[in-house]
């Protein structure tokens, strides 16, 4: 199959979110004096942080919310003294600083931009997003950014395909091809909006039968395989 438009999920897919996540967080928390074992309050709040976005893609939260909510169940458990607002701030600061690349990212970008568009799409905040691809080495070969905080939508929404289609130089659904890590969101939706997906699969999770990616690789470079064909 013949594919021209890549769309990228980003987090977990093209960057190392897990790791981001942890180094933003750890600074965080280190930068209001709190020291010792942070290991506690880090997966209280991975545990908010994954119930409050999907709360956000069912459409049942703002994304304004989110961001302060999080921190605030985490210092309200713990009796942190601590304005989750200015965690919130601080955290979102930091986020794009800490960079990650997932293995062969660049590589694979660079590889795939010479025959075709990439495009990312991803439920995120506009500003850390835009901010995280350009501190990285991706930006080069990436043509769009579409996300669902200027969208108005999250994925698996239709909707945001929809509107991350427009972005596109040109756009067939035949001919184009979405990568992501979550069967959730990004397989789901691809298969909702009627185009070809590619679930990024690296600890080789069972497949859900319900919702089965056209294509499954558990390495960034099975990608490319993928294209020849």
């Amino acid at each position: 199959m013949k594919y021209d438009l890549f769309l990228f999920d980003l987090d977990d897919t093209l960057l190392d979110f897990k790791e981001s996540e942890r180094l933003s967080f750890f600074s965080m928390m280190q930068s209001f004096g709190l020291k010792g074992d942070l290991e506690p309050y880090f997966t209280q709040y991975q545990s908010e942080n994954r119930a409050l976005w999907k709360l956000f893609e069912e459409g049942k939260t703002s994304k304004e919310h989110l961001k302060v909510e999080r921190f605030r169940r985490v210092f309200q458990t713990h009796k942190l003294d601590v304005d989750p607002e200015a965690a919130s701030t601080r955290y979102l600061d930091m986020l794009p600083q800490t960079v990650v690349l997932m293995d062969h990212a660049v590589e694979l970008c660079d590889w795939l931009s010479q025959r075709g568009e990439i495009g990312i799409i991803t439920n995120g905040i506009q500003t850390v997003q835009s901010q995280r691809i350009q501190n990285s080495k991706l930006a080069p070969y990436i043509s769009f950014v579409s996300v669902s905080e200027a969208c108005g939508h999250a994925k698996p929404d239709v909707r945001f395909f929809e509107y991350s289609a427009k972005m596109a130089r040109k756009f067939s659904k035949a001919s184009s091809l979405v990568i992501g890590d979550r069967i959730e969101t990004d397989i789901l939706g691809a298969r909702n909006f009627g185009v070809d997906s590619c679930w990024f699969n690296p600890a080789k999770t069972p497949q859900d039968p319900e919702v089965a990616p056209t294509y499954e690789v558990h390495h960034l470079s099975e990608i490319q395989n993928l294209v020849k064909k």
